[in-house]
């Protein structure tokens, strides 16, 4: 073999995201109209209430691989409210997570006309998170920590987040896992806070008409370990009679990465994701789907990570605004 692996060094690069944080994993979803996935803020933000379901499944042939399942509908209240839900089931390995999530978002409008949007958004989302560790399946010698069975643990914790949508423009700021924790599903010494820090800023230009273009960025930070990763993203839209057709790409690059063993050196790696995305609205419905390829020399399988997100916009006003802005109108 060129290099030798060692599988620390696999699950730190191609499983980054599937183990380093709590509650809902950020892929590339948010990116299928589902920044409320990712944004409370978001929560009745639109001119449609929004129903979500998306489905992920990563290494395709191996026992236990990590796999997503999320649901998440969000609505106006009112004229200048919005609410919403989430529901998730997140499983890798022997560790699942399960929970949902309530939202409470108000919607701040500084425009002097409906036809302009600048709208100012505050929301916060409280839930349930449940972890598990699954050891039936251990066996082997004894291990004082190693209890056989299921071991759960339960925490409540807040996300708060803002949005600010102007025109063309818009940004957004959040903190998930705002409440530091108490749990002792591993260890006693086990961390107690999860919080992460989540920046997204976007520019949707071009002639409705003919195609549309939407470049963002979204930034992570992790507080406890101080991990960061960036995500540049590229998005076209095209109108049709029936709704729209829109295809992108994301690239995704940590700061953080590992060291390994390749022949009679030492090279380093970082996680690296590129994303090619398709999707369609076709009336009030919504089909996307995403593929996810790590890229470098040390990884697990040689399989891509795959998405479907499946949406049913309802409660449809007309577009209120004269902008290019998907995510509103």
């Amino acid at each position: 073999m060129k290099f030798r692996i060692n599988l620390s060094v696999i699950f730190l690069i191609t499983s980054y995201y599937s183990f380093s944080q709590e509650g809902i994993p950020v892929y590339s979803d948010y990116l299928s109209d589902n920044y409320y996935l990712i944004h409370p803020s978001m929560a009745g933000a639109a001119n449609c209430a929004k129903i979500r379901l998306t489905a992920r499944k990563q290494w395709f042939g191996q026992d236990d691989a990590p796999s997503l399942q999320t649901l998440s509908f969000n609505g106006r209240l009112g004229e200048r409210s919005g609410a919403g839900i989430i529901v998730f089931n997140d499983k890798n390995g022997y560790h699942s997570q399960k929970g949902f999530k309530v939202t409470y978002a108000h919607h701040i409008m500084f425009s002097r006309d409906e036809i302009d949007l600048n709208q100012l958004s505050f929301g916060i989302s409280g839930g349930i998170i449940q972890s598990q560790l699954d050891e039936t399946s251990f066996g082997g010698t004894f291990d004082p920590i190693v209890y056989g069975s299921i071991q759960k643990d339960s925490y409540f914790n807040v996300d708060f987040g803002a949005s600010y949508n102007y025109l063309d423009f818009y940004a957004h700021a959040t903190i998930q896992g705002l409440v530091e924790t108490r749990r002792e599903l591993y260890t006693d010494y086990e961390s107690d806070n999860v919080r992460k820090f989540l920046v997204s800023a976007g520019y949707v230009f071009g002639k409705r008409e003919n195609i549309t273009w939407e470049p963002s960025v979204l930034f992570q930070l992790f507080d406890t370990t101080k991990e960061k990763s960036l995500d540049v993203n590229l998005k076209a839209y095209k109108n049709m009679n029936f709704g729209s057709l829109w295809v992108g790409l994301s690239y995704r690059r940590s700061f953080d990465g590992a060291q390994y063993r390749s022949g009679s050196g030492v090279a380093a790696q970082k996680l690296q994701y590129i994303t090619p995305l398709v999707g369609v609205n076709y009336k009030n419905f919504m089909f996307a789907y995403t593929y996810s390829s790590v890229t470098g020399d040390v990884k697990f399988d040689t399989g891509g990570y795959h998405q479907l997100t499946l949406g049913i916009n309802l409660f449809c006003t007309k577009e209120r605004y004269d902008c290019n802005c998907p995510a509103i109108n």
